[in-house]
């Protein structure tokens, strides 16, 4: 009996000493700036959706979801956690909805990120439980200009905050109680598209007494010290003004709706920073913070003001030092350009929600490859239709079957995204310069005549001097060495590549699929994964 006891002890003790050994879902920066999530000790690429935001309030409709979303070859889930359901009491916390999710997306063999829908979402403070909504003395609104509250909570409240604080740091230690093992859940969003309106700052009085105070000291110090790579709509605020070290927000930063923005931007932020310092103390998962995108030429108050814009990201960085990442939600503008104003400051890029559309296909392979983002994921993915849902499908088995090999080589990888508009993109990658048309830029092409051209994506990896494998779908590539312009590049040889389990099948090309010799192509709605093999001759 003693030795069964004996055997029970260290049974336990390796199987405690391996939970606590486990490290969590993190995300880690490489040596030469690249981001990299990390998941069960491995690196993982997030193939996701965003669930609409109803899509979790009921525990018998999330079941019909996870099968489509399995098909549609998706690692991961971007799902909603509604305040108002997980404690409609205060005090009181109802997790069958979390515990659901959690279990129905393990069954499904998909991983989940979840949203707090908090104190706002989508600008607005609908998500708060009903004892919220009723008690406005206790949990006071924004005013306007002219003293009208709107359905926003202030983030002056220290009653709202602390309520905040409380929820979402029982959420974590739930989900650290019934997943820390498993890893499910990898990373979570707090609060949902953070943003003031219909004016630029709110006018409640706590908030006039901070907006006359001076600007706190940790800010002034971030924008000294960081001075070199402030962006110029927060430089040239503080240039006006001669850089003022101290004064209050007009003082330093003068007298402007942008400045009534930089204020609101730094609030929200903190209060921010506050929630996901609570969390993390008790299960460090990483997390993010959204935004909805401002349209050009739009005074800050017309549009959800103060979140994590590209314009404010300084800001944020500055205050919120338990954020992760900050994230663009794509709905308009160019897409491109969304990318790189995300892609800096040493900020890691994630797109957790994009128009859902048959673009989607294409455009994930520019996101992932050029930009190295952490992943990509279009908006209530469960309602897609087919003709938006079967490209992306092809576009994530592709990049399922390449992410090892993506996730090993990223300095050596890019990505482009091409239409009718941007037809070519030149790339540098080693040796060589890689030019990737649409290949309806080939006039024998079915499709080349149409008057819109099929989107057409694909992402690049040099796994070798002069060893290529591309992945996506209507592209036509061509090679040259720029290191020796007296040399000429060949292509030595050409494979479609299947993966087989942990394999490779290889099927050569050659003759008319490479154009004698001349460039790689895959078709016009086609999806394929080849290896070229370059050689140099005179």
């Amino acid at each position: 009996m003693q030795k069964f006891k004996w055997i029970l002890f260290l049974c336990a003790t390796f199987v405690i000493s391996g939970v606590f050994a486990q490290k969590t879902p993190e995300i880690v920066k490489g040596k030469q700036g690249d981001f990299q999530m990390i998941v069960n000790g491995k690196h993982f690429l997030i193939l996701g959706g965003e669930l609409g935001n109803s899509a979790t309030s009921d525990v018998d409709e999330m079941k019909g979801i996870w099968p489509k979303l399995q098909k549609m070859n998706l690692n991961t889930v971007l799902a909603p956690v509604y305040w108002e359901l997980m404690e409609p009491v205060e005090g009181n916390f109802d997790f069958t909805l979390v515990d659901a999710m959690i279990n129905q997306a393990r069954e499904s063999n998909l991983h989940l990120v979840f949203l707090w829908f908090g104190t706002w979402k989508n600008s607005m403070s609908c998500y708060t439980p009903e004892w919220i909504k009723k008690d406005f003395k206790r949990f006071p609104r924004t005013l306007d200009k002219s003293g009208n509250p709107s359905e926003i909570v202030s983030a002056f409240s220290k009653n709202i905050l602390a309520s905040d604080i409380k929820a979402f740091s029982v959420l974590m230690t739930h989900i650290k109680s019934v997943d820390a093992v498993l890893q499910t859940v990898i990373m979570i969003q707090v609060e949902n598209e953070i943003g003031q309106l219909p004016e630029a700052r709110d006018y409640s009085v706590d908030a006039c007494k901070a907006f006359q105070t001076e600007v706190p000291y940790k800010l002034m110090n971030y924008l000294t010290k960081n001075k070199a790579i402030l962006l110029p709509h927060i430089k040239d605020l503080w240039a006006k003004n001669g850089f003022l070290q101290t004064g209050n927000w007009e003082t330093v930063f003068g007298k402007s709706l942008n400045t009534d923005e930089l204020f609101t931007a730094w609030n929200y932020a903190v209060f921010v920073d506050k929630v996901a310092e609570s969390g993390k103390v008790i299960y460090n998962l990483p997390i993010y913070v959204n935004c909805a995108l401002n349209r050009p030429n739009v005074d800050p108050g017309k549009y959800p003001s103060g979140g994590p814009l590209p314009h404010l990201i300084n800001i944020w960085q500055a205050a919120a030092s338990h954020i992760d990442m900050l994230s663009p939600d794509v709905y308009h503008g160019d897409f491109r350009n969304w990318c790189v104003q995300y892609d800096k400051l040493n900020n890691a890029l994630f797109m957790p929600e994009i128009k859902m559309e048959p673009e989607n296909a294409a455009q994930v392979f520019y996101v992932l490859g050029r930009h190295k983002a952490l992943g990509y994921c279009p908006f209530s993915i469960e309602s897609a239709s087919e003709n938006e849902a079967t490209p992306l499908q092809k576009s994530y088995r592709v990049l399922d079957n390449l992410s090892e090999m993506i996730l090993a080589n990223r300095p050596k990888t890019d990505g482009v995204y091409l239409d009718k508009v941007h037809k070519v993109d030149t790339l540098l990658i080693g040796d060589y310069q890689v030019v990737i048309a649409h290949v309806c830029t080939l006039p024998w092409t079915d499709g080349a005549k149409a008057e819109k051209w099929t989107p057409a994506g694909c992402i690049i990896i040099e796994t070798n001097p002069g060893e290529f494998w591309i992945g996506g779908t209507s592209v036509v590539c061509t090679f040259r060495n720029v290191k020796n312009k007296e040399l000429t590049t060949g292509i030595l040889s050409a494979d479609i590549c299947i993966k087989q389990e942990n394999s490779w099948k290889y099927i050569r090309l050659n003759g008319d699929q490479t154009h004698q010799g001349r460039h790689m192509r895959i078709g016009s709605g086609e999806w394929e994964i080849q290896c070229i093999r370059l050689y140099d001759y005179k």
